[in-house]
């Protein structure tokens, strides 16, 4: 599979959580759901954005090696 497809199917699965997230967030207001938020969605989610930027950066690099190594 390619680089740039796990990183359109990573962001396609993130928006859906995203959507997920705020419907259930919407319903749930206590104390549980803002420790949630805060100690397990919150880092998720800025470690799926910052591997979606990582593959955004290497997809180049590997399509170039794949061409020198051809």
């Amino acid at each position: 599979m390619h680089l740039t497809t796990c990183a359109m199917e990573l962001n396609a699965a993130l928006k859906t959580l995203r959507l997920l997230w705020e419907d259930t967030r919407a319903g749930w207001k206590d104390s549980v759901s803002r420790d949630f938020e805060s100690n397990h969605w919150e880092t998720l989610e800025t470690r799926v954005v910052a591997a979606l930027r990582a593959m955004d950066r290497l997809a180049p690099i590997v399509i170039h090696a794949k061409r020198e190594c051809s």
